[in-house]
């Protein structure tokens, strides 16, 4: 039971990913639009101004409609096969869900005055896309995602015979999905706000926990990115209410994120909200990984420094740019699990510092982000310096205990490992790729596919920010060692799934192997 309840939550998490990939997109347009459109910077009724209202207007509608993207993209996500047709699927269950939920409050008399979201904000329920509703926020499309999943993967190959076979395969899924759907929201109007009021005393209780539970946030947001479980920690607090829930210009907003960027384009806002503190995992990110790159380097051996610098160096800008960490993190994670962490306590206590010492910055991805979103909002409004300067101290931090305990425990960090006699595995990393344009992309995809076993050996590849996760049907067969010479900087292992670290060229990746196997379905 605790295997299959793992192997749920990496399948959740997985498929979760498959949404979240394009909201940092979104979330940055946001940003430069709300910069655009401020008139502390730019005057009202200019063509710059008025582009900025422009992009913003069009582009927040994601954020404001998450709860449908995330339904969609998790049906898509926990899709074995017919994908596509399980996403359509979704989609019409969620409008289902609207219509009926709506109406069952009408019948049973339980609507609540208001003829806008404005109007019924904190009473329970809602106004979206022109239905009265109970107020559900993205935990509808997750719920909704999650059990049409189910459906279509029991029943998506199920087929009838004579007049009925026109009801077969995801129509039935469809048929199933949408009974299922109509219950789902009669439950809604009576259970869900006993469970709204449990949402609602988990984010007070994470907002009264003060610097211990920022402390908690950020070290299980760090240590638990081996297991692919991460996004579990910071994807509630970032999206739903978990992370906070305030009006803004009138309007109801959930999760920290959306609270950011909605008052990050109303000038009148003085302060912004606590929900910030939810936004500053990118610290290490930033500075931290940084100084225990160095570390790294500096503790190689000499015949091997330029060679450790070589490999880490492009990985670290990478995460200071962007916020990547994999590609480095995963050169010590598992050589070095104690100071893997020791890092992630680093990484929680300067979250802490930096929520003691007042900061209120968006600050969850990389440095290009983080100047974006907080400098056009000014010092008093974020205190940004003090942020960095926090991330300045932290990077000498990881750099000296770094070093102190690679040396002091001998951890075979990157440079640092026993010289093995070299036979068929290390040849096969150092097999060269042809220099034809063209051919190292396909080669390196065959090379991939040989690792994972072969052909007959795969059963699906699926992609996130980072990672190409490939379902096996043997892992026995998988050869860790061949991965290292196509640019992976690690592997994951867990049952059958196997989860090989390439960093931001990791679509590239997946894009080869999936053309080498002849995949037409993402």
């Amino acid at each position: 039971m605790k295997k299959g309840a793992s192997k749920g939550l990496q399948s959740f998490s997985r498929a979760l990913i498959v949404p979240i990939l394009f909201l940092p997109i979104v979330g940055l347009l946001m940003a430069l639009s709300a910069v655009m459109s401020n008139p502390s910077f730019v005057p009202k009724g200019s063509a710059v101004y008025m582009a900025g209202q422009f992009i913003y207007s069009t582009v927040s509608t994601i954020i404001t409609n998450l709860s449908i993207i995330f339904c969609v993209g998790l049906s898509f996500g926990l899709a074995k096969k017919k994908k596509a047709e399980a996403a359509l699927v979704s989609l019409m269950s969620y409008l289902i869900f609207l219509s009926a939920n709506s109406t069952f409050l009408q019948l049973a008399g339980k609507v609540i005055k208001g003829d806008t979201a404005a109007d019924l904000y904190g009473t329970g329920q809602t106004v979206y896309l022109g239905f009265h509703i109970t107020d559900m926020g993205v935990f509808i499309g997750i719920i909704l995602g999650l059990l049409v999943a189910w459906v279509h993967n029991r029943y998506c190959d199920k087929e009838f015979s004579g007049a009925l076979a026109i009801f077969g395969n995801t129509k039935f899924v469809f048929l199933v999905s949408s009974g299922l759907v109509c219950a789902v929201s009669i439950l809604a109007a009576y259970v869900w706000p006993a469970i709204a009021g449990g949402i609602s005393a988990l984010s007070n209780f994470m907002g009264k926990s003060g610097p211990l539970g920022v402390f908690i946030y950020g070290f299980l947001n760090r240590v638990l990115i081996p297991t692919g479980l991460h996004h579990l920690v910071w994807t509630p607090f970032l999206y739903s209410p978990l992370g906070g829930q305030v009006s803004v210009g009138g309007q109801s907003v959930a999760g920290a994120l959306p609270i950011f960027l909605a008052q990050m384009s109303d000038p009148s806002i003085t302060s912004l909200d606590p929900s910030c503190k939810y936004l500053m995992f990118g610290m290490v990110k930033m500075f931290g990984l940084i100084g225990g790159t160095f570390a790294i380097i500096h503790c190689a051996n000499k015949n091997k420094k330029e060679e450790v610098k070589g490999a880490l160096v492009p990985g670290a800008v990478t995460s200071f740019l962007v916020g990547i960490t994999e590609p480095v993190e995963f050169t010590f994670v598992f050589t070095a699990p104690l100071l893997w962490v020791i890092y992630s306590v680093i990484d929680g206590l300067f979250q802490m510092f930096a929520y003691l010492a007042g900061c209120h910055v968006c600050a969850y991805t990389g440095f290009i982000d983080f100047c974006v979103y907080n400098i056009p909002l000014g010092i008093s409004k974020t205190g940004w310096p003090v942020f960095v300067l926090l991330g300045l101290v932290e990077a000498a931090v990881c750099y000296f205990v770094f070093k102190f305990m690679i040396i002091k425990f001998n951890m075979k960090t990157l440079g640092r490992e026993e010289t093995a006699a070299e036979g068929p595995e290390t040849a096969a990393v150092k097999k060269p790729f042809s220099k034809k344009a063209g051919a190292p992309d396909s080669e390196k995809a065959m090379i991939i596919i040989e690792g994972l076993g072969g052909k007959d050996n795969i059963l699906t590849t699926e992609s996130c920010f980072t990672r190409l996760r490939v379902s096996v049907k043997d892992p026995s067969k998988v050869n860790d060692a061949v991965f290292k010479g196509t640019g992976s900087s690690g592997v994951v292992h867990d049952g059958n799934i196997v989860q090989i670290i390439y960093g931001v060229s990791v679509n590239k990746v997946r894009t080869a192997v999936d053309d080498a196997l002849g995949n037409t379905e993402g």
